[in-house]
């Protein structure tokens, strides 16, 4: 466990290096948020900036309002990582599970440094781990042993419920980070609550024999969350044309999506060099 941290802590030195002195860019940013909170309404004076008028309340003909907002002193910063079977694919140390849990690791360092509070939600089809949200460097740790040590009680997936159990038990506006491959249905009416809700960041995990199977003849695959054997011809071009379509529909589809709802996204490919992709999450968020 020690050589992880080791090896999490370098990573995250990294990446705040390069965003203070290389980009110049607000470090704090990625956590922060807006960093403010709703308070109260009053009657709108000359020089108000516009965007705060509350349109809602103005429009019932009583004279124009603005929004007050009061500064949010204890920023919480709330994980999401699915453990689902669906992440165990790729090269043996380079599946899309370790990848998960060490950008995990190294944006909760990273949290723990710039925000309040710092917690934890890993999931499959149920609760797998829920630890609430804390302060200081203990947590930290805490939270990245305890998820390099989970062996999940379930393969299946269930995004929709996942997201539920962070809206009911996040009070108010947080940062949410949520880290999965996206591969199940019936999520997206959830996820747009969890973007208006709060400050949503949505991490996107895959692996490149999602996108390009090698030619490898007829195989079996092994489905980890239906625990079913399939035979597939990884040399037909339609069905790697197929598969590629797919992915890259539902990639475009998740992506202007969190565009529309002001959330952002990123995808990470498993195995690859992913600092230097959340260097450019840190950059677009500042």
């Amino acid at each position: 466990m020690r050589e992880i941290i080791s090896k999490l802590n370098k990573y995250e030195i990294r990446i705040r290096k390069a965003v203070t002195s290389h980009m110049r860019g607000n470090f704090s940013s990625v956590f922060k948020g807006t960093g403010l909170e709703f308070s109260d309404l009053r009657t709108y004076q000359y020089g108000d900036d516009v965007r705060a008028i509350d349109w809602i309340t103005t429009a019932k003909g009583h004279g124009a309002y603005v929004k007050i907002f009061k500064e949010e002193k204890e920023q919480t910063v709330f994980f999401m990582l699915d453990v689902s079977g669906s992440q165990e694919v790729g090269k043996e140390g380079n599946l899309k599970i370790d990848t998960a849990k060490e950008i995990c690791g190294v944006l909760c360092l990273s949290a723990i440094k710039e925000a309040s509070q710092v917690g934890l939600y890993c999931f499959s089809d149920q609760k797998e781990l829920y630890l609430k949200p804390e302060t200081g460097m203990k947590q930290a740790y805490s939270i990245i042993s305890k998820i390099f040590r989970l062996v999940p009680k379930s393969l299946k997936t269930n995004i929709e419920d996942g997201i539920s159990f962070a809206l009911n038990i996040l009070k108010r506006k947080s940062v949410v980070i949520l880290i999965s491959d996206f591969l199940d249905k019936n999520y997206l009416h959830n996820l747009k609550a969890l973007a208006r809700k709060h400050d949503l960041v949505v991490i996107h995990i895959y692996d490149k024999r999602e996108v390009n199977l090698p030619n490898l003849g007829i195989v079996p695959v092994f489905d980890k969350e239906t625990l079913k054997t399939m035979w597939i011809n990884t040399s037909s071009y339609l069905f790697k044309r197929e598969m590629k379509d797919v992915f890259e529909e539902n990639q475009s589809f998740l992506e202007k999506l969190c565009k529309q709802q002001k959330a952002s996204y990123i995808a990470i490919e498993s195995g690859s060099d992913y600092v230097s992709s959340l260097i450019q999450l840190f950059r677009f968020r500042k």
